[in-house]
């Protein structure tokens, strides 16, 4: 059976654990003498869809009968190496990472190849490492281009003409993620032909993705830049239509400042079209109530199912098929990487794509 194929499997394994156990610097659970210790590091737990993430892959290992050790690394950088190297003395068999900087952690992906401990980067591509083994995440630059998509439905850019261009801004993530190139290049790419028909302006001139990007994706950061831009560039009757944004919090936040300043609440100054990405219960709450316009839905329940599929695998020594072995350059390899698909959720379709696929419950977003 291939991978994907094991992949839906281990999804319908993973959709009826509903644990949310996590400890402060870390969780030990699964049998004491299980098939393995496996180590699995996430950036952070302030926001719920690494929680989610880390609970799946440990919950769906263990039902296999691994021992996992799940540490979340709180976005600092110096916990997250001091949390690989203490896993790799541990002895793992398998080291699941996602990075807070895909660039900060040679040294320790050096020590696990020492240790012929195999390496996956998990969603966020580890970089400038040949030893790193396997990337699982979903196409970024699909990803991209969806949250083009979103603007060019959202704002009628097939309508749009030059002689009353829409105006936007651009929020991309954090420039120390590889994942946000993908993601803003894809929307870039989509939203181009509209640029370069003067029906798309972007007042501020701030388009370079250094320039736009939001440092560790901070939503606070994100609030501040849009409170600037608007004080900058819309004190007249000039009108932002619409935010390009990479993430539902800083979409929820972009949209906060703009609410301050009187859009959707005054005439003529409606909420600025937003996208995002996540799928957040927050967000899915706000998608419902008629103010962010949409998200883009990245299934971690497939993300863990593939994730568990290919550690068991690799600790079979199976031949791991279905990796595309083209795309991800970390600047030292190409990594072999698996890609699942993403979906656009908007009102009208967000019953069905997150509560009817359980995604999220009517409880959760109190519908």
């Amino acid at each position: 059976m291939n991978l994907v194929k094991k992949v839906l499997l281990t999804v319908l394994v993973l959709a009826v654990v509903a644990g949310t156990v996590f400890a402060g610097g870390g969780s030990q659970g699964g049998k004491s003498a299980g098939k393995g210790l496996i180590g699995v590091v996430m950036p952070t737990r302030s926001e719920e869809r690494w929680i989610k993430d880390g609970n799946a892959v440990k919950e769906g290992l263990e039902k296999l009968g691994y021992t996992v050790d799940l540490q979340f690394s709180d976005d600092d950088i110096p916990t997250q190496t001091r949390q690989i190297d203490d896993l790799i003395t541990k002895g793992v068999k398998v080291l699941v990472i996602a990075s807070i900087d895909g660039s900060a952690l040679s040294n320790q992906l050096a020590n696990a190849k020492a240790a012929k401990i195999p390496v996956i980067a998990y969603d966020r591509l580890l970089m400038r490492s040949p030893n790193v083994d396997y990337y699982v995440s979903f196409d970024n630059y699909k990803v991209g281009l969806q949250m083009g998509d979103i603007l060019i439905k959202g704002l009628k850019l097939e309508q749009a003409t030059s002689a009353k261009p829409v105006i936007i801004e651009l929020f991309a993530g954090s420039p120390d993620d590889n994942n946000s190139v993908g993601f803003y290049q894809g929307a870039m790419d989509n939203l181009k032909p509209y640029f370069d028909k003067g029906v798309l302006k972007v007042p501020s001139g701030q388009i370079d993705r250094a320039v736009v990007g939001t440092l560790r994706w901070d939503a606070a950061e994100a609030q501040k830049r849009m409170e600037n831009l608007l004080s900058a560039n819309y004190t007249g009757s000039l009108v932002l239509d619409g935010i390009l944004s990479p993430y539902d919090p800083i979409s929820l936040s972009t949209l906060e400042a703009c609410k301050a300043v009187g859009y959707g609440s005054t005439p003529g100054k409606p909420l600025p079209i937003v996208g995002g990405q996540d799928c957040v219960v927050a967000s899915c709450k706000s998608i419902w109530a008629g103010e962010q316009y949409a998200t883009v839905l990245k299934d971690t329940r497939s993300l863990g199912a593939a994730t568990v599929t290919l550690v068991d695998d690799i600790m079979q020594g199976k031949t791991i098929s279905g990796l595309d072995t083209k795309s991800y350059n970390n600047g030292s390899k190409v990594v072999p990487s698996l890609l699942l698909d993403s979906v656009i959720v908007t009102k009208e379709n967000l019953i069905s794509a997150v509560i009817d696929t359980g995604y999220h419950t009517r409880a959760e977003l109190g519908l």
